[in-house]
């Protein structure tokens, strides 16, 4: 389903996108398109995109072809989803250690469109950070790794 939503290839493309998305949630999904994770999570987010269309725009990254942001999100697993909304990066407390990006596939359809209506109405109250809505059984769990620390 990774072929039904648009794709940034170039850190030029992820700029533009941070800046001239106004007004909704900017949804950027790191991953490959050949990861199976990633395409599961993919599936979620082309059948919700259309519902979500007035909140939120969805764009796909390669991790591959975007290094900078790989390297400044620290994406070290994949699929990672960043969150941004008027060019502001929202932070999201999933009752994990980093609430910079929800790493994995979300569970159901639900919990996605769930995350997303938090995230606008917490930018629209101009808030930076947000409580998560998904249920914590439903939220992958990983450990941070902190490399040459």
């Amino acid at each position: 389903m990774s072929f039904l939503l648009p794709k940034l290839s170039c850190k030029k493309e992820v700029d533009q996108a941070i800046k001239s998305v106004a007004e909704k949630v900017l949804v950027l999904r790191f991953g490959r398109d050949n990861d199976a994770v990633c395409l599961q999570l993919d599936d979620i987010l082309a059948k919700t995109a259309h519902d979500l269309s007035k909140m939120a725009v969805i764009y796909l990254v390669d991790v591959n072809k975007v290094p900078v942001y790989t390297q400044y999100f620290d994406i070290s697993y994949i699929p990672s989803t960043v969150f941004f909304f008027n060019g502001q990066h929202m932070k999201v407390d999933y009752g994990s250690p980093d609430h910079t990006k929800f790493v994995g596939s979300f569970k159901t359809k639900q919990d996605f469109i769930d995350l997303i209506e938090v995230i606008y109405r917490g930018a629209m109250r101009g808030k930076l950070i947000v409580r998560s809505p998904i249920d914590p059984n439903n939220i992958p769990k990983y450990d941070l790794l902190y490399q040459g620390i």
